[in-house]
Parts: C-alpha cells; sequence; structure tokens
C-alpha cells in the first residue's frame, strides 16, 4: 500500500514548497495529462493518467512507495479527494489546496460569487444542472465531456442567459468568452472549462448591499410559507389556486433545487411563483396569454425565475423539457394522462366531482402510478364575528411512480 498520498492543487501558478518536496519524492505520480508534464514530475516515477478517479484510487491503494496525485484547482472541492478517502481504498490523504477553478472563473470575470449556486454536469446531471440555471440569476457549472457549454445552451432554449466561459484555467491557453446561451452551441469549447451562467431578475435573496450571510440564495429571503395568501397575489385566483389546496399540493410534490416543475393551467401564477420560491425551476403553461402575463408578473414581483409557455395542452407539451414534478390545473384526465405518458416522478390534480376524480385517478394507476385522493375542504372565518365568509371543496388527487426509473 502507498506510504503516503499527498494531493496537490494546481491553478497554474508556481507549486509551493509543500508542493515540490512532496511531488519530488513521489514514485507515483497521477494526473491530467497537462500535469505529467510539469518539470517537477521526477522522471523514475511511475505516471497514471488520471481519468477514472475510482481506479487510479485503486492503483494508488496497490503502490509500494509514495504516491501523489495532481488535479486542477482546489482538490477538496468536487474534487478527487472525496474519492480517495473513500473507506475500500483505506488511503491517508494530505491535501495541498490552490485556488478553485470556480473562483479563478469569477476573478477573470470580475465578479462577486458569494450569492451564486455552484454545480456539476456530468451527462447523467446535466439535466439538472440545466435546471438549476433556469431557476437562479447566478450559477456556475463545473463541465465535463459531453456536459459543456454548447449542450447547456441547447437545453436552455427560450430562456436567455449570458455565459462567461473560461477555457483551460491557469493554462498558456486560457481564454475566457462571453456569448448568450443560444449561441454557446455554435462552438467548439475546449475542455476543462468552467461555465458562469448570469441573467434573470435578482430575487430577493440577492445582497447587492454586501450584507449578504448566505453563500448562494438566501433560503430566508422572502416572505414565509409554502403557500402565500390570495392577497399577496392580488386576491384575483381561480378555485383551483385556494390557500389551503397550493399548499397541499406542494407539500405532495416536494419542489426542490434541480427539479423542473410543469404547473398546467397557471391561473394566477400563485402556484408557479410557490414553486419558484423553493428554487425548483418553473414551466407555467396556460391557453389564456392574460393568465401568463399574471404569472409574468407575479414571478417579476416576488424576484423568482420562471418560463410561461402560451398553448393548450395536451398538445403544447409535446416540445417541453422533461418534467420532474407536474400539477395539473386544468384540462382534465386528458391533460393528466399526457402528463404520465412523460414519467414524472410525481403528479398532482385536482377535481370538483367525485365522477371526475375517479376518472383522473384511474388514469393514473393505468399509467402505473401509486394514486392517493382526499377531499379537501376548507372554510374561512371572521375572527371578529367568527362567522363563516367563505366555503371550498375540493377533490386532491397525487400519483406518484411506482416503478423505480434510473435517474435522467
Amino acid at each position: 500500500m502507498a506510504d503516503r498520498v499527498t494531493v496537490i492543487g494546481w491553478d497554474g501558478s508556481p507549486l509551493t514548497a509543500a508542493a515540490r518536496s512532496a511531488l519530488g519524492a513521489a514514485t507515483l505520480v497521477a494526473g491530467a495529462s497537462h500535469h505529467l508534464t510539469l518539470p517537477e514530475v521526477p522522471p523514475a516515477a511511475e505516471r497514471i493518467r488520471l481519468g477514472s478517479a475510482a481506479l487510479a484510487a485503486r492503483r494508488i491503494a496497490a503502490h509500494r512507495g509514495t504516491a501523489v496525485v495532481l488535479a486542477d484547482g482546489d482538490p477538496g472541492f468536487f474534487g478527487v479527494v472525496r474519492t480517495l478517502r473513500a473507506p475500500e481504498f483505506g488511503l491517508e490523504v494530505e491535501v495541498v489546496p490552490a485556488v478553485s477553478s470556480v473562483a479563478t472563473a469569477f476573478a477573470r470575470a470580475g465578479m462577486p460569487w458569494d450569492d451564486a449556486h455552484v454545480v456539476v454536469a456530468h451527462p447523467r446531471t446535466l439535466r439538472r444542472a440545466v435546471n438549476v440555471c433556469r431557476a437562479h440569476t447566478k450559477v456556475a457549472v463545473l463541465t465535463s465531456p459531453g456536459a459543456g457549454p454548447a449542450e447547456l445552451g441547447l437545453l436552455m432554449e427560450g430562456i436567455h442567459r449570458t455565459f462567461v466561459i473560461c477555457e483551460e484555467l491557469g493554462t498558456t491557453r486560457e481564454q475566457v468568452t462571453v456569448v448568450t446561451s443560444e449561441k454557446a452551441a455554435d462552438h467548439t469549447w475546449r475542455d476543462p472549462n468552467v461555465v458562469i451562467v448570469v441573467g434573470g431578475a435578482l430575487g430577493p435573496g440577492a445582497a447587492a448591499d454586501g450584507t449578504g450571510w448566505f453563500a448562494g440564495r438566501d433560503p430566508a429571503a422572502g416572505p414565509r410559507g409554502w403557500s402565500l395568501p390570495a392577497e399577496a397575489y392580488g386576491g384575483e385566483l381561480g378555485e383551483g389556486e385556494t390557500d389551503l389546496l397550493r399548499t397541499a399540493q406542494l407539500a405532495r410534490l416536494g419542489p426542490r433545487l434541480g427539479d423542473l416543475v410543469w404547473d398546467i393551467g397557471c391561473g394566477g401564477g400563485a402556484f408557479a411563483t410557490d414553486a419558484a420560491r423553493g428554487g425548483a425551476a418553473v414551466i407555467a403553461v396556460d391557453r389564456d396569454p392574460d393568465a401568463c402575463a399574471r404569472t409574468e408578473a407575479a414571478a417579476r414581483h416576488f424576484g423568482v425565475q420562471l418560463q410561461t409557455v402560451h398553448g393548450t395542452a395536451p398538445h403544447v407539451l409535446e416540445n417541453l423539457p422533461e418534467p420532474d414534478v407536474v400539477r395539473v390545473g386544468g384540462g382534465g384526465a386528458a391533460v393528466v394522462s399526457a402528463v404520465a405518458d412523460r414519467r414524472p416522478q410525481r403528479i398532482v390534480a385536482h377535481a370538483a366531482t367525485r365522477d371526475a376524480a375517479e376518472l383522473v385517478g384511474r388514469d393514473l394507476k393505468e399509467h402505473g402510478y401509486r394514486v392517493e385522493c382526499a377531499l379537501l375542504q376548507s372554510v374561512g372565518l371572521d375572527t371578529r364575528s367568527w362567522t363563516e365568509t367563505e366555503r371550498s371543496v375540493v377533490f386532491l388527487l397525487s400519483g406518484e411512480i411506482q416503478r423505480r426509473e434510473a435517474p435522467r
């Protein structure tokens, strides 16, 4: 087994004395091709090109001698340190960090980054990374082959953002390019790169005065509550947008960071805005252009990002990106059936009558969803006289996919 494993971060600047000392004593060096050509690598050391971190860790664990792993930036920040410290390898790891690629990218762009989200994009996580970019105004994306700036741009169709693309940071070929998201697919970009995605209105969590206390979007910003009262949205909401119904729908769906939510029949935009306030990406659909306008106004008022699509379901759904969870606010069983064909993890709908609820429930079951139905009744009271002011009765249906499917 390797006597010691030293992980050295490299950001293009001269190696520190500690890093040079560790590298000079190494009998095995692992790293990317540009690391292995550094003059400080001992000529007699065994060299491993770092592709699969797990495979490299196995070879290091079997090595008799002193091993060094070279990595770009801070190897403890979405880096190789996590893999090397896995219990199955039994390695003792010492880390010599450098400036992370994300910090360097924001430095090159001349931008603060304590209010940014940081995500990693692999082909299997690209969709979720894009959803974070849809929902937030400043995101740094650590890319990989097959999940780079071009792929990000293609999946962000309909969402305007600015890309600051930083290629091969710390090397002599370093280049920083600013393009719009729709133009990113027109170029071929060099790996490795970091993409800073910016744009959209600043939300209530933005700390423009420098008084922020939380890295990323402040989860405590804005008014409290999973769903806001109708008065917060101007008081003109449909029967499917009542406060308690929206709260129950949000609880069933559980939209979260990285998710894409469809809100079909968005009405006044209350549900779509509530979901976006929780950090999810949202596409709000309605056949009424005034409903789309109201939804956009609500989103602007609360400083959240969402996309509206004007059209009639189910036909307008065909070209939308794949959802994680869906609220069907209108269209009945036909729309529920079309949504279920896309296999989101969860679906919620509501019905005014038992017959309509049974029809939707049967359709969800036929599509392989486990179905729950509850009759929700709420009565509003005037607390001055404790008299009834309004009454709402509705069937809430929720479906959860039963078959375990691979993450998309």
